[in-house]
């Protein structure tokens, strides 16, 4: 569906609930404000198939220019607000926008001078934004169209990506997919209450968000996620579904259990997560608080397929991301041949999107199959068991070789998370003489006061006491806050730099 139609058939109901104002957009609220917007696109000479971009917080007129945008044939490109003004132009030139609609909160926006981004001929802030839809009649425009996003990847090995997907041409309230699909698999309808706790320019909240309105459902965005404010939330909005990532689920873990067990949380059917791999300790902690409520998917902006797993399946399966759910699996060695169950190698889709990287022809390549270019990678490590189960490993890029031998920073990373004494880690290579490279671990001790050379030392024995000795890291650094997204990924670049010399 589409939230037209719920402008029309409940027209009060709640769309938008903004969590730390209580501000509120109705369905018929949201559709006004989304006709206004398309109305002006289409007055500023912005056609089917052009993009505009949002530079913003998490704010109620996010889904109001998305929905503006979908109805108007326009690709949407979000930006993160975290991104300083030259990375903001960058995405802005390469992605082609007409119009961007940013704020004063944003840090980098004061910096973002026209001179950076000539291609944009239209810029706002939300106050020249409202002013300017305040002008336009509400009514539907004459020629819309489906739009679709325009997600940027998190450049967590190099330059950010523009994953463009084909306009589909139907009309603007035709079924979508994966609204349809929400709607089926979680049970999402106008009887639900959608705690979105990320970011909205990530593109899994976005496209909750989106599946949230296509169903009727109340769609409850936080300004950023605070552990103890989610359980809040939970009770007073009594919140049925929620998308996550495993990064916030170490962080409810790290709250006492007065605060864990002193909220209401019976309203609370479903979560799903993705994005970043989940320890199985802290997935089985989860559960065990919870119940078995969680489910997980694995796929990526790209589109190109996934996988699914219900909680009752992970149980029977710990560490798996499920069979998959759209296209084909097939598990490929380095020169593109299939390997047994069992057998690591490069996960590859069959029968998903047919996405491209935007001005970027040879990363597209790159991701295809080298004999059957109709299959697609996202770069991942993995193996199936003999029902199709899928397990990663890692990505490919962040594989370590020392002397010779494969190691996967994953593993890990995902062991040194259960120390109760580690908030977060990383791992990687760092340069070594004799073999090449050497397993290091970086380190956010929960106590700053940890940072020692004795806890480095215990850590090291820790790993080793439960994997074989050259997978264990031979040295720790500490990191107060490790660079990690809100999407719950590792920028490990930044932290790879401060050990590889820069190419001159």
């Amino acid at each position: 569906m589409h939230p037209r139609f719920f402008a029309q058939q409940a027209p009060a109901h709640p769309a938008i609930v903004m969590a730390a104002t209580g501000e509120t957009v109705s369905y018929a609220g949201l559709e006004a404000a989304a006709n206004r917007g398309a109305q002006l696109f289409r007055a500023l000479g912005i056609g089917v198939g052009e993009t505009v971009a949002v530079w913003l917080g998490n704010c109620r007129e996010y889904f109001e220019i998305y929905w503006a945008a979908q109805r108007a044939g326009l690709y949407l490109c979000p930006i993160s607000s975290h991104l300083t003004a030259e990375e903001a132009a960058y995405i802005l030139n390469d992605s082609g926008s007409r119009l961007l609609v940013t704020h004063k909160d944003v840090p980098g926006a004061a910096s973002l001078g026209a001179a950076l981004i000539p291609g944009v001929a239209h810029r706002y802030d939300l106050e020249s934004w409202a002013a300017a839809l305040a002008g336009q009649p509400a009514r539907p425009i004459g020629d819309e169209t489906a739009g679709y996003h325009l997600v940027y990847s998190s450049g967590t090995t190099g330059r950010p990506k523009g994953i463009r997907l084909p306009l589909s041409g139907e009309p603007a309230d035709a079924p979508h997919m994966l609204g349809e699909r929400i709607a089926a698999r979680y049970g999402v309808g106008t009887d639900s209450v959608i705690l979105s706790p990320a970011p909205l320019y990530h593109t899994a909240p976005l496209a909750y968000g989106m599946a949230a309105h296509r169903n009727g459902a109340t769609l409850v965005i936080m300004d950023r996620f605070d552990p103890e404010a989610t359980l809040r939330l939970i009770e007073a909005h009594r919140v049925t579904f929620m998308q996550m990532v495993p990064t916030m689920f170490v962080r409810l873990l790290a709250l006492p259990d007065a605060v864990r067990k002193g909220h209401d949380l019976s309203s609370l059917q479903k979560i799903v997560h993705a994005a970043a791999p989940c320890p199985v300790e802290i997935k089985h902690r989860m559960i065990e608080w919870l119940g078995p409520i969680i489910y997980e998917y694995y796929g990526g902006s790209e589109g190109n397929g996934s996988t699914f797993i219900t909680p009752q399946e992970w149980l029977e399966r710990p560490g798996s991301v499920g069979r998959a759910d759209w296209g084909t699996l097939h598990i490929c060695d380095e020169e593109g041949g299939e390997v047994p169950p069992g057998v690591d190698g490069l996960v590859y889709f069959e029968g998903g999107w047919d996405f491209q990287y935007l001005n970027d022809p040879e990363k597209t390549r790159d991701a295809r199959h080298p004999h059957h270019p109709q299959w697609s990678t996202l770069g991942d490590i993995g193996h199936v068991d003999a029902d199709g189960y899928l397990y990663l490993t890692d990505r490919k890029s962040f594989m370590i070789i020392s002397g010779g031998v494969n190691i996967y920073p994953q593993e890990v990373e995902n062991l040194l998370i259960t120390h109760p004494r580690v908030a977060d880690a990383a791992v990687i290579g760092v340069p070594n003489a004799e073999f090449g490279e050497e397993v290091k671990a970086v380190v956010q001790p929960l106590d700053p006061a940890d940072a020692t050379p004795d806890f480095a030392a215990e850590l090291i024995r820790f790993c080793k006491r439960r994997l074989s000795a050259v997978k264990c890291p031979r040295s720790v650094d500490f990191d107060p806050a490790l660079p990690r997204l809100d999407t719950g990924k590792l920028y490990k670049r930044v932290i790879r730099d401060r050990y590889w010399p820069r190419a001159s």
